[in-house]
Parts: structure tokens; C-alpha cells; sequence
């Protein structure tokens, strides 16, 4: 598998081995578990000698200021890389993890996985990108929406680097969203081998409501300050990224997200026997 280093990948490598698989570790870094071969997806072909099923969850990944550089950047992993990973797999059956972040924007129906796409950053775009590569070549591709679980290096912190004065200050009005435990994603990634190819929705049973989650999870409650307001300070933050060369505090991607309710119809996936067992509510009473 590739990306074992990472947050998802170390908890899908983990749980591989748990269940009696040799696992082999691709990356820049050693996995957590099994052997380890160093492979740099922006530049060499990964060495999958020994192998019989690939897993690949390395990506480039986050919400980088807009350009080309970024893009380009984006495109070397997540395009370029998925190439040089899908030859090298020749007949072995892969499983490739995207995201949701695919998706074009969708109105309040439940998004099913012909819904279009259209991913709103470089990481969306590269990511559908890469998907159609994987797809074209009979892979089954699982798009997971907002993973959380312990360790979590993204959602949690960024949503509690939002608290001001006891309050955490999110825009707009409440909106249900789907969110994907890392202990499902792993669940489906274990079991997707065996599922036609083709690409299937990875999230909790239930949506959820924004404001609920983001109070249980800050432990503050939520207070809204207006979209107009939160957009304007999006955009001057992205401008000052631009020039920065950093990721932005605050992106008009990140307020999509947090105003946008997004809900994935996982029905397909269970259609597979995949059932998703874990809650937000599961991870909030294994982090007290």
C-alpha cells in the first residue's frame, strides 16, 4: 500500500496487518507496519515486486494557494503518480482512495457517484483527475468525505483553531453534513478488492449536523457570523496567500465546505456488505 505514513494510510496499514496480511509499505517514509520501500510518486515508479493487491492512499493533500505552481505540484502525485502506480500494477487489482472533494457542487439531495464532478482546489481537480486514470484501468476507487479518528492531523484541529472567546464562529446557518470515521474508510479499503470496479460513496451510516458535531468536538458552543462576512475574509486571505506562497488561514474552499451540505448516498457501497460501524459519537467517547 502507499501513503502508510500518513493519517488514513497508517490506520488502513495497521489494520491490514491485523488481519493477517504482508503488508509493504510504499513512501517517502517508512509505514508503520510490514516492510518499507521508499517511493517518490512525483518522480519513480514504485517497486511492487512480491505484491498481489495494491491499496494506494498517497496523495497530495490539503487547501494550497491558487496558481500554477500548486497545481503542478498537485498534478505530479496525484495524476502523474497515479500512472506510474496503475502501470506498475499490470493485472493486480488496486484500490484507490480519492475524496469527495471531487464533486461539483450539488443542491440537497444525497450526491451519488454519477453526480458530476468538479473539484473546486488543485487537490479536488488532481484528485478526479487521477480517479478517471484508476477507473479507466478497472480499479475500485472509494470516495470518502471529511475523515476523522484519533490523530486526525486536519478536520479537528482546523475546526478548533476556529474557538474565539469560548465560541466557535461558523458561517451561515446549520447544514447537515457526511462525514467518514478513518475506522469505516479502513473497513472499506480492506474489503473493496473484492467489489466491482467502479467508484463507491465511504462515509458514516448517518449525516450529521454541522453544529452539533463542531460543539461536541470544540467543546464550545457554535455561534454564526455571516456568510458575506466569511467570504470577504476568505478572499483576502487566499490574496495574501498568493503572495505568501502558504496556504491560506481561511480559503473559499474551506467556507464551502462548512456552508455547503454535502451528503453522500453510501447505498452502493452497501450494496458490497460494507456496513459503516463506527460514529462521530464512537470517536468523541474513545478521546475523553
Amino acid at each position: 500500500m502507499t501513503g502508510a505514513s500518513g493519517f488514513c494510510g497508517g490506520v488502513v496499514a495497521r489494520a491490514a496487518a491485523a488481519a493477517g496480511a504482508e503488508v509493504v509499505c510504499l513512501g517517502r517514509r517508512p509505514g508503520p507496519v510490514g516492510e518499507s520501500r521508499y517511493w517518490d510518486a512525483a518522480r519513480t515508479p514504485p517497486d511492487l515486486t512480491g505484491t498481489d493487491l495494491v491499496l494506494h492512499l498517497a496523495a497530495a493533500v490539503g487547501d494550497p494557494p491558487p496558481g500554477r505552481g500548486s497545481e503542478a505540484a498537485f498534478r505530479a502525485v496525484n495524476v502523474d503518480g497515479t500512472a506510474r502506480l496503475l502501470e506498475a500494477a499490470g493485472e493486480r487489482p488496486v484500490v484507490w482512495v480519492s475524496s469527495a472533494s471531487v464533486y461539483a457542487p450539488a443542491g440537497p439531495e444525497p450526491i451519488r457517484e454519477d453526480h458530476p464532478l468538479g473539484g473546486l482546489t488543485a487537490y479536488g481537480r488532481t484528485k478526479a483527475a487521477g480517479e478517471r486514470l484508476a477507473l479507466n484501468a478497472g480499479a475500485v476507487v472509494l470516495r470518502p468525505r471529511a475523515v476523522y479518528g484519533p490523530g486526525d492531523p486536519h478536520l479537528l484541529p482546523r475546526l478548533r483553531r476556529a474557538v474565539r472567546g469560548g465560541r466557535v464562529l461558523l458561517p451561515g446557518p446549520d447544514v447537515p453534513l457526511s462525514l467518514t470515521a478513518v475506522e469505516n474508510l479502513a473497513d472499506a479499503c480492506l474489503a473493496a478488492h473484492s467489489w466491482p470496479a467502479g467508484a463507491y460513496n465511504i462515509a458514516d451510516a448517518c449525516a450529521y449536523r454541522r453544529d452539533e458535531v463542531v460543539a461536541a468536538a470544540c467543546g464550545v458552543p457554535v455561534r454564526h457570523v455571516p456568510i458575506t462576512l466569511t467570504r470577504a475574509a476568505a478572499t483576502f486571505a487566499t490574496g495574501i496567500a498568493r503572495l505568501t506562497r502558504r496556504e491560506a488561514s481561511l480559503s473559499r474552499y474551506a467556507v464551502e465546505q462548512l456552508t455547503s451540505g454535502v451528503v453522500l448516498d453510501i447505498s452502493r457501497a452497501r450494496a458490497q456488505r460494507w456496513t459503516p460501524r463506527r460514529t462521530f459519537a464512537d470517536f468523541l467517547t474513545s478521546a475523553l
